[in-house]
Order: C-alpha cells, then structure tokens, then sequence
C-alpha cells in the first residue's frame, strides 16, 4: 500500500493516561496553587469544586457521596473492597486483566471464602443473569483491556441485599451509567477525561455509608485506605479534605477540563463524542479483511477503549509468536511516523491494537489514523515475509 501522507494533528490514542482535551496547553495550569498546603481554603476549595463537578456533570444522586481518594482507580476499587466486603458472599465479574486483578485481591488478600468467580474470556461477558444479589457483586463496568462492556445497568436489581460495586474508570463520563443502580463506583482522573494520572474518585450511596458505619472488616486498614474517623464514615473526604496530598496542579488540570466539558454540552455530548468515535472505527472494520474486533457481541462494545485483533485469513494458522512480531511491527511503523502512540493490545490480551475513543479525542484524527492502519498493517506483513526469505 502507499503511504498515507495526512497525519492526525494529535498522535495520543493510549488508553490511559488518555489524551488531553482538543485545544489543552500549559496555560491552563497558570492559576494552580502551588507551594500552598492542601488543606488550606483555597486549596479546598478546588478540591471541593472537583467534587461538586463531578457529581453535577455525571448526574450522581444528591444524596451520594463524592470523594477524592489517593492511588487512581486502582486506590479507589481497593479502598472499597477492604472497607465494604467481608460481611456477605461475595460474586465477582471477570472478563478482562483488571477484573481478574480484583477477583485476585479479594482472594489472596482479603482471603474471602465465600465468594463465587462468573468469568469469560477475552472478548466476551459473562452471563450478567447467574448474579446473586443476595451477596456483593464486583465488577468493571467496561473492560479497559478487553473492550467489553455492560450494556446497561437494567440487569442489576433495584432491591437487592448485596452491595453492587463498580470500577467504572474507562466508563464514567463516556458511557451512560446509573448510578441509582450502583452503591460504589471508582474512576481515575486520568481516564475518559484525559486528566493526571494518581488521583481516584470514589462515588458511595447511602447503603455503602450504611455498610461502613454498621461494619468492621476483619483485617487492618492500611491509612491511605481508611474512610473511617471516630468508628463512622469520615465525611470530610467528601467535602475536599484529601487522605494524603493531592498535586494541586492536577487538580487545576483536572478543574479544566470539567469546565471544558460542561461549556461544549456536558454529559450528553461527551457520550456523543465518544460513540462517533467508535462508529468511524465501526465503518472501517466492516470494510477490512484484517481487522476485527475483539469484542463478540457488538451490544457489549466499548465505545472508549476499542480492542481489535488481527482476523486476517492468512492468519488463520500463524502462530501466536507471528501475531506478536506483525503488532510490535505495526505499533513501531506508527510511532516512528508520529501517527499514533501507545495502541498496542494489553499485555495478556490477544494480539492486536487498542484505540481510545473517548471523549477528549477528535473525531477527524481517528479518521486520519485509519489509512495508516491499513499501511502498517500491509507493510508489517511485507517486512515479515521478505526476512522468511533471508
């Protein structure tokens, strides 16, 4: 194939930390506090307007609790898990490396017997209706690694008895979520969003506030961990008072692109940004004879963090090693002609490409970034073969 000549004006396609909003610069970081304690007014303030953001762009019931918490999403779903479970059964979701982080931690670390592990391979979901909501159910509302997500939250029953507790971190401000339907939900700044990695928002109803304040976990909780102050729910974390020490430039960061989102439509536009993403993806798929998605069922499919394999026929008995060798080749032809960057699959999944779509990306750069797909791919099988040759 020719070399594509035009070249997406922004290259950043990883999923995570994502791209940052269109028109972002360092300028927006001039009003950041720097130097000032965070525990100081000013400082939060910010923090508390990060929260009141949050909640109002998201549409999160009034009477949850929003908190900023250390570690990302990944200190975020583990704050959650040491705190809540431990008192019921417990079910696990797992359909990509993150859920299966989450079902490993619950076993190995909180070493919880009564638990029940639903899995599916790559590319699938497990069956959403083997749920007992008698117990607490855990798991990721879009698989980051597999781009597989639920398809809504009409599966999860209103009266339950069991907590629902969601990783939501490549969902939330990209996917329709009901909150009402969840008692937990987690995200990163550096997600959907395109803010600083380390900072992790927990999201609590007030049967998860119930749970922390009528029960002890039967191991230590580490300080960074602890939503507990005088034996009940320390509500300050809600109000802008941080565990630890938040970067203050983050939060500036994180401030900015809030107001970016609400003055280009919120919520509604930020989902409609990301499925059009996705839906130029979807047209080039349909059309390819190399590529297809990872995800089977294309009602469970990611609109953020969109996962192809390679379906080539003349794969069809290439080894696992071969596949490797064409995507490390495709992402190095790529990243050499500063086209895109960081879109290889995940580790563990197989091989292939991962496009962020979310909301922060411009529609027109993923439309420039499919020409040069197709080259990189064509390209990396020409290369491959000429070295059988030597």
């Amino acid at each position: 194939m020719t070399r594509p000549l035009v070249k997406p004006n922004r290259p950043e396609f990883s999923s995570g930390p994502c791209a940052k909003r269109p028109g972002w610069s360092l300028d927006v970081l001039k009003q950041s506090s720097v130097g000032r304690s965070h525990r100081h007014n000013v400082c939060k303030s910010k923090l508390k307007e990060v929260i009141q953001l949050t909640k109002s762009l998201l549409n999160i019931p009034n009477n949850y609790l929003v908190g900023i918490v250390p570690g990302s999403d990944t200190g975020a779903i583990e704050m959650a898990m040491w705190n809540l479970l431990g008192s019921k059964p417990v079910t696990i979701l797992v359909w990509d490396s993150f859920g299966a982080d989450w079902a490993k931690d619950i076993q190995l670390q909180l070493k919880l017997k009564n638990i029940d592990i639903i899995k599916a391979d790559y590319g699938q979901l497990p069956s959403l209706n083997n749920c007992d909501f008698k117990s607490d159910i855990v798991f990721n509302w879009n698989g980051t690694t597999s781009g597989v997500c639920v398809p809504n939250a009409n599966w999860i029953k209103k009266s339950r008895d069991g907590l629902t507790i969601c990783d939501a971190t490549s969902a939330a401000f990209a996917m329709d979520i009901d909150w009402t339907r969840l008692d937990v939900g987690t995200f990163s700044w550096q997600k959907s969003l395109g803010g600083e990695a380390g900072h992790g928002i927990i999201i609590l109803s007030p049967k998860a506030v119930h749970r922390i304040n009528t029960y002890d976990p039967g191991w230590p909780i580490p300080k960074l961990f602890q939503l507990k102050k005088n034996n009940e729910i320390n509500l300050d974390i809600f109000s802008g008072s941080t565990i630890n020490t938040p970067s203050m430039i983050c939060v500036e960061d994180f401030l900015d692109v809030l107001n970016w989102s609400e003055q280009i439509g919120g919520l509604r536009e930020l989902i409609k940004r990301s499925k059009n993403n996705l839906n130029i993806i979807k047209d080039w798929v349909f059309s390819s004879r190399w590529a297809d998605f990872l995800c089977e069922d294309l009602n469970n499919l990611s609109n953020t963090s969109i996962c192809l394999k390679l379906a080539d026929p003349l794969l069809i008995n290439k080894s696992l090693e071969i596949k490797n060798i064409i995507e490390k080749n495709i992402i190095k032809l790529l990243e050499e002609n500063n086209v895109a960057f960081d879109i290889g699959s995940y580790r563990s999944a197989p091989p292939g490409l991962r496009i962020w779509g979310g909301p922060t990306v411009d529609k027109g750069d993923i439309k420039k970034l499919l020409p040069w797909l197709d080259w990189a791919y064509y390209k990396s099988l020409t290369d491959l073969e000429i070295n059988k040759k030597k």
